[in-house]
Order: structure tokens, then C-alpha cells, then sequence
């Protein structure tokens, strides 16, 4: 990390897909939001959408035709259940995957919670020049696909990093 230059913020949105939670219980949704906050990046917009295929993808269409929302994070509906849709809703939409992320997402995870990660579907790619990054809905799982996520998205992490080529991927 070059600590000599300064963080270029990000603007990020975030959905927590839950049948069940309101913003009074929604402890991933807040992590995101506390992590993202904190690494001085800017929320653009928090919601909770339904376990519905059609209203995650309608509100994250919002946002990837949004040119100010620059990463979208999602927690919940990643696991195996019949409610289960994000990554159906989602991988459509998508230009380009990036499955690196679900691949060290479940390495780590694996130290944590043993063979149980193999039930994450967790994904991540860009839309229209927009990141998106899907997470399992577990507080414990945000935070570790936090720790995964935050040096991309930080402009001065080397040798590389995904906030660097923002202003390219619109030519996706």
C-alpha cells in the first residue's frame, strides 16, 4: 500500500436479500455499511429486498445503469435453499465474472467454518463498468468477504487493485 497517496472514495451500494430482516436487525447489512463507511468510502444507497429474483435484479439494475454507483454489495440468498436466487439473479446481468473471489472467499472461509463453505455460492463481476459482489448473509461471512474486498477497492493498494480501472471499464 502507498500511503503517500490519498484514498480515491468510493461510491457504494448495498442490499441485504432477506424474507425477514428490517434495518433494525440487519447486523450484515450494517457491517458492510460500518466497513465500507469506515474505510472512508460513500454509501449511496442501503435497501433490503426480498428473496425474489426479480426485485434483487430490478434494484441492482438501478444501480448498475446508475453512473454514481460505482460497487454494489449484497448479503444473504447466496446458500442452497429453494429462496436461495441471488446469484440466479445476478450472474445474468453480469459482463464479466470474477471468480476469484468466490474461489478465495471459500479458501478462507474453510479456516473458519470447515467444509461447510462448499454451501456458498458467493460471486463476484462487473456490470456496466460497476462491481458487484455477492456474500452469503451471515454477519461473520460479510466480514470476511470485507477483509477479501476492501485492499481492491482501495486506489492505493499495490501492486494492483480493482478501483484503478473503473474509469476502463465502461469500455467493457
Amino acid at each position: 500500500m502507498n500511503n503517500n497517496e490519498s484514498l480515491i472514495p468510493l461510491k457504494i451500494a448495498v442490499m441485504t436479500v432477506s424474507d425477514t430482516r428490517t434495518e433494525a436487525d440487519d447486523k450484515s447489512g450494517k457491517i458492510l455499511v460500518d466497513n465500507l463507511t469506515y474505510s472512508d468510502h460513500k454509501l449511496a444507497e442501503k435497501v433490503i429486498i426480498p428473496d425474489d429474483i426479480y426485485q434483487i435484479r430490478a434494484a441492482v439494475s438501478r444501480w448498475i445503469a446508475d453512473e454514481f454507483v460505482q460497487v454494489i454489495l449484497t448479503t444473504g440468498g447466496t446458500g442452497v435453499t429453494g429462496r436461495d436466487g441471488t446469484p440466479e439473479a445476478i450472474k445474468p446481468l453480469l459482463d464479466k465474472e470474477i471468480e476469484g473471489f468466490g474461489e478465495i472467499f471459500r479458501m478462507i472461509s474453510y479456516q473458519e467454518i470447515k467444509t461447510s463453505t462448499i454451501q456458498s455460492r458467493c460471486l463476484a463481476g462487473v456490470a456496466n463498468g460497476t462491481y458487484i459482489f455477492c456474500l452469503p448473509g451471515s454477519s461473520g461471512a460479510c466480514q470476511t468477504g470485507w477483509e477479501i474486498i476492501k485492499e481492491q477497492l482501495d486506489s492505493r493498494n499495490r501492486p494492483c487493485n480493482l478501483a484503478q480501472l473503473i474509469p476502463r471499464l465502461r469500455e467493457i
